[in-house]
């Protein structure tokens, strides 16, 4: 196989439950090396994508390919291709060792070769010491290496990952975040990861599709994804974005102007819109600045009053009601947060102003 083509091809795949059709003629490459990313709200086709890679489901039409070779026929337990199921799906009257060893010793591998790969697992997810303990006396983050040990002794050419951190807390996902991206490079395995979570799938994937009933919204970085949303879907599942129903009133290549309610306000990003279009503005709430006094920009300024204020931390979050009636979301980083930020209050009159660049004329 050379380097410029896909480990895995969907080709044309759509595969239906009844009337419904889980993915529809849907067509993806998958890079070898790759940390790839499905992510969608339920029902997109995800988790259905995984199965018929797996061998757990077969397409209705199309074709899955891994190296150039259909994998139509080939029963899941003889595929290249390892899965780590959401509930772990650990033997509960098995040991640690005796988990992880479970496909290989499945398989026929000597013993010693077996007990080596299983040491060498051991080691990598910092599991020495368990060896004898069975997963009812194992935290869940302890289950969760356990289950991504025995997906990964097999050596497979693409290991699965089906929402693998959804039961963990937010801390411990936070740092089995680092370590599947430490993992995975240091492995050099191909990674597959469904996910319903934004923040998940664009700290850990080199690429990711986002998915809409059954059919591929947008692929690409996360970075192109998240500042350049193809559509209102994508803007709106990629983190939080303020949506302004508007109308373009002039259309240039590097310019729009758009009237919402009177308000003329200004894109400087390219956009598809013609005069007359409805459409709508979109704006990250990081990327929109608040002040109780009136602002000197002439661009893209609007007034409202604060409906709700509330500190996070990181950051202070803030909703404001427009004149117009639109309610807006806005976020200032504590770093960068004036010195009045703190004593915006809920009923206060404040301003809002975005950069032109900052503001998105999506179409559909």
């Amino acid at each position: 196989m050379s380097a410029r083509e896909p480990l895995v091809r969907f080709e044309s795949v759509t595969k239906r439950f009844g009337a419904f059709a889980a993915v529809e003629d849907l067509s993806l490459d998958i890079l070898a090396g790759e940390f790839f990313a499905l992510l969608g709200p339920s029902g997109s086709g995800k988790t259905t994508l995984l199965r018929l890679l797996a061998g757990f489901e077969t397409p209705d039409a199309g074709r899955v390919l891994l190296e150039g070779e259909d994998l139509r026929g080939i029963p899941a337990y003889r595929r290249p291709v390892n899965m780590m199921f959401q509930s772990y799906a650990l033997f509960p009257h098995l040991t640690v060792v005796q988990n992880v060893a479970f496909g290989l010793r499945y398989d026929g591998l000597h013993k010693r070769e077996i007990t080596w790969r299983v040491a060498e697992m051991l080691s990598m997810l910092r599991l020495e010491g368990l060896d004898g303990r069975k997963p009812d006396q194992l935290s869940g983050g302890q289950r969760q290496r356990v289950a991504l040990a025995r997906a990964l002794v097999k050596r497979p050419k693409v290991l699965l990952l089906d929402e693998p951190l959804a039961a963990l807390d937010r801390k411990l996902r936070t740092t089995t975040q680092t370590e599947l991206i430490e993992l995975q490079r240091r492995l050099g395995t191909t990674f597959v990861i469904v996910t319903h979570d934004q923040d998940e799938a664009m700290t850990l994937a080199h690429r990711l599709a986002v998915l809409d009933v059954g059919r591929i919204a947008q692929l690409g970085t996360a970075a192109e994804i998240y500042e350049q949303p193809r559509n209102r879907f994508v803007a709106d599942f990629m983190g939080e974005m303020n949506f302004i129903e508007s109308r373009v009133v002039a259309a240039e290549p590097d310019r729009v102007v758009v009237d919402c309610g009177g308000h003329r306000l200004t894109s400087s990003r390219r956009s598809e819109a013609a005069p007359g279009d409805q459409v709508w503005l979109a704006v990250r709430p990081e990327n929109i600045q608040i002040s109780v006094g009136a602002l000197q920009s002439e661009i893209n300024k609007v007034a409202g009053n604060t409906l709700d204020a509330s500190y996070r931390g990181d950051s202070w979050r803030y909703r404001v009601k427009l004149d117009t009636g639109q309610v807006m979301s806005v976020v200032i980083p504590r770093a960068a947060a004036t010195s009045g930020a703190s004593d915006i209050r809920p009923g206060m009159r404040v301003w809002l102003t975005f950069a032109p660049q900052a503001a998105l004329v999506l179409t559909g």
